[in-house]
């Protein structure tokens, strides 16, 4: 491997949902410039082996599998202790792990469940995974991140229009509370080295929270890529976006991949312009 692609060599990336989708393109992103990387699950299988031996054949410095339940605050904590046990201090946090709306209904993108008439064990476990869990895992390394003076925490978002699109609760408004609660951690953690950021793909993307089938495409009609979110998180996990902090950035935007800063870098948005 060339040293362009060790750029990434002395961060240690913990990825949520890392097994398939967006998290399995952005840890082979991260993979591929030398990242050690804790690739995280919610049940072992083959789907979280398979990633692992992908992310060692792209290049990554080491690799670590967690299997456990983001919703379980315990949970987190002792599997981020692992990982810095298998690869050293967790310089990056991505919070990928998420519940959609299959959970609600296999139909939910062409005959909207209006929300009265979702379950409530279903509704509260896509809260507890989407927002809750993001708030748990970054609970557990957000402290000596701090101690260290430095660290990334990246929450994985949504479009503005999924979060009020009819049908998508609770899903939209469990991104809309992660982005309002990424704002608050940027605030919080303002002067510490530490930094918070939100980033969405731009559109719907071709992963398992959309039903199969020839009906599987965006409410624009389109379908993206999980590959669109690979140049960004290597700038947002990597020491080019230090300081760089409550930030939203849009994944498709990002139109040269491996271009530096300002080129690369998606233009930032404020907030979600969701009222």
């Amino acid at each position: 491997m060339t040293a362009a692609g060790r750029e990434l060599a002395g961060t240690v990336a913990m990825i949520t949902g890392a097994s398939r989708g967006l998290g399995r393109a952005m840890a082979l992103s991260l993979a591929g410039q030398g990242a050690r990387i804790a690739l995280c699950a919610s049940a072992e299988g083959s789907a979280l082996a398979a990633i692992a031996r992908e992310a060692l054949a792209a290049g990554a410095g080491a690799v670590s599998t967690h299997a456990f339940d983001v919703a379980d605050p315990a949970a987190c904590v002792q599997a981020h202790a692992a990982a810095e046990a298998a690869l050293g201090p967790v310089t990056a946090l991505v919070n990928n792990a998420g519940l959609g709306m299959r959970l609600i209904s296999e139909r939910f993108n062409t005959e909207p469940t209006r929300f009265w008439e979702a379950e409530p064990e279903a509704w509260a476990r896509i809260i507890a995974t989407n927002v809750n869990g993001a708030f748990h895992m970054a609970r557990a390394v957000t402290p000596g991140m701090i101690a260290r003076g430095g660290g990334k925490i990246v929450n994985i978002s949504t479009s503005d229009l999924t979060m009020v699109r009819r049908g998508y609760a609770p899903y939209g408004p469990s991104k809309a509370a992660l982005e309002a609660a990424s704002r608050v951690w940027a605030q919080d953690l303002d002067g510490t080295g530490v930094t918070v950021n939100v980033f969405l793909p731009g559109g719907a993307a071709d992963t398992d929270l959309l039903p199969p089938g020839p009906e599987k495409k965006g409410a624009d009609g389109n379908l993206l890529s999980p590959q669109v979110m690979a140049a960004g998180i290597a700038w947002l996990c990597g020491p080019a976006s230090d300081g760089v902090t409550g930030r939203r950035f849009i994944g498709r935007h990002w139109t040269v991949p491996g271009a530096p800063p300002p080129e690369a870098v998606s233009p930032p948005v404020a907030r979600p312009s969701i009222l």
